[in-house]
């Protein structure tokens, strides 16, 4: 019971045992003294037992007013049907129509009817789910609405890929593309993945768009390779996608068929993400690099990492944010940036990386001041709005790496199916 309806109770119980006593001082028949003494016991227990366990709800107080009137309402019924039978069995004794035993025998009916009621009134309320609340409400409605919005984006095709550039540094050369996924509502509006991600990882989504994501960046870097563009694609990838036992088959069986392009995809996984995984992703991430595939890390947060676990894990590429590396590097105040190596300097830091096979990609580039820093740190990629925001590819191009037939639909129905059964 809410904060409300236990102050209630509390007050009412107590009032029940003085009533009770009040009887009990009153009365001269031994029988309804015993009874009046078992209503004061009982009020004094429920109200000791409320007090108890009330709790302060100040949210949930309005909510609680008519079911307190009605809990009221109950009570002041019941209270007073019992009080006329008691009147009427003690008029009953005074007459000598009932014996003193038969008195208390009726009381006592009486009393375990009022206690059964009572039970049964409080045990149906306490029963009842709790009505949300309107944000609650506000919010469950949203997030259904938000569903089938990328339920039916996904259903539709209506699945935009983007393509952001990484370059050579300083010659700026675009050598790779990063590529992203954009859902498109109904009404062509675009959704950007901070608005539905979440969503499609609670309904298990997330590996139907990388599916999707994966299919199209390799007919991308074939469609590159025809006109002799020898550029490949960063292919983001969810943690849930590598560990999801229906989807990941797939995944690698799409791979196995295209292995010519080991070369030219490269999976990518936040730091976060990276640090999460458990032995099934990493299995399966094996699984990849067995195939020739290699992986990047993004939105690295410190320069201080295991450099040996990223090369066991054909980790090639580390991409950190161009203001995280010039406040590591080069703002340090002679500090270094790794404590546990505190003999590289920040000269050196590029150096180190690529000792352990991984390149270091600036990304997040947005002024030119930002670069004559990077260069000085001898990193040789950037990424970032200075050299290209993400771009839609047109939609003639886009049609060319449409799926085929079904594969959608079959790629929906094992997230149904998987949903379900979860």
């Amino acid at each position: 019971m809410r904060a409300l309806t236990q102050g209630f109770l509390f007050f009412t119980y107590l009032f029940l045992a003085m009533t009770a006593g009040a009887f009990l001082w009153s009365s001269n028949l031994g029988a309804g003294a015993g009874v009046a003494a078992g209503f004061g016991v009982l009020g004094l227990f429920l109200a000791g037992h409320t007090l108890i366990t009330a709790k302060a709800d100040k949210a949930a107080l309005k909510k609680e007013i008519d079911s307190v009137r009605e809990a009221h309402r109950l009570l002041a019924d019941a209270m007073e049907s019992t009080q006329g039978a008691l009147t009427e069995l003690a008029q009953a004794i005074e007459s000598g129509a009932v014996t003193s035993n038969e008195a208390l025998s009726g009381e006592v009916r009486m009393l375990e009817t009022l206690i059964s009621q009572m039970s049964e009134s409080l045990d149906h309320r306490m029963a009842q789910p709790e009505p949300a609340s309107p944000f609650e409400a506000r919010h469950r409605d949203q997030a259904n609405v938000l569903l089938a919005t990328i339920h039916d984006a996904l259903a539709e095709n209506r699945v935009d890929l983007y393509l952001q550039p990484v370059v050579s540094l300083p010659q700026r050369r675009t050598i790779f593309y990063e590529s992203f996924t954009r859902l498109r509502a109904a009404d062509d509006r675009v959704m950007m993945p901070s608005e539905y991600l979440s969503v499609a990882e609670g309904e298990g989504l997330v590996p139907a768009i990388d599916n999707l994501l994966l299919f199209r960046c390799a007919q991308i870097v074939r469609r590159l390779a025809r006109q002799d563009r020898k550029v490949g694609v960063f292919c983001n990838v969810a943690l849930s996608s590598l560990g999801d036992e229906t989807f990941f088959p797939q995944f690698l069986e799409f791979l196995s068929e295209n292995r010519d392009l080991n070369q030219a995809l490269i999976f990518e996984l936040g730091q976060a993400t990276f640090d999460a995984r458990g032995a099934a992703e990493a299995r399966n991430m094996a699984k990849l690099a067995d195939l020739g595939f290699r992986f990047s890390i993004d939105k690295v947060q410190t320069l201080d990492l295991d450099f040996a676990d990223l090369q066991r894990s054909d980790v090639k590429f580390m991409k950190v944010a161009a203001d995280l590396l010039i406040e590591q590097l080069l703002d340090a105040d002679g500090a270094s940036a790794l404590p546990s190596l505190r003999d590289i300097s920040a000269a050196d830091f590029a150096g180190l990386t690529r000792r352990y096979g991984i390149e270091l990609i600036a990304e997040k580039c947005e002024s030119e001041r930002q670069i004559v820093d990077i260069l000085e740190l001898d990193i040789g990629m950037g990424q970032g709005h200075l050299f290209g925001e993400p771009r839609a590819i047109k939609e003639a191009v886009l049609a060319e790496t449409d799926p085929p037939a079904g594969f959608i639909r079959s790629t929906l129905r094992s997230a149904d199916q998987r949903r379900r059964a979860g």
